[in-house]
């Protein structure tokens, strides 16, 4: 079972991954509605992986990605982008994320980029 840490800036965003990731049978262990949140309860809670939204307030999901990756080298990231978000899924890759799956989220999806990275 993975531990994750879900975030992004719409509230039934993160309740669609909250569900589709529990019924993979893995746990959510916390929920961050921004970037800035994001590293502050990834220091906390210790999650094995973390979905990041890239366009948030208070701090981007490509920085967070930066941040976080240099407080735990380790953690695995997918990142979470609507259509026409290339240019900033690149530069979250380069950033340390390892995958991305592009909104609406899909649970084959969701599994098949948990699969690959874990």
């Amino acid at each position: 079972m993975v531990k994750v840490l879900i975030t992004d800036d719409a509230a039934f965003m993160r309740m669609q991954l909250k569900n589709m990731i529990t019924e993979l049978g893995h746990e959510v262990i916390g929920e961050a509605e921004n970037g800035l949140d994001a590293v502050e309860k990834a220091k906390q809670l210790n999650p094995d992986l973390i979905t990041m939204d890239i366009t948030m307030p208070e701090m981007n999901g490509v920085d967070a990605v930066k941040q976080i990756k240099s407080d735990n080298p380790n953690v695995k990231i997918i990142m979470c982008s609507a259509m026409g978000q290339q240019t900033m899924v690149v530069d979250a890759i380069k950033a340390g994320a390892n995958d991305f799956i592009v909104k609406p989220f899909q649970k084959e999806r969701i599994q098949e980029a948990l699969e690959k990275i874990l």
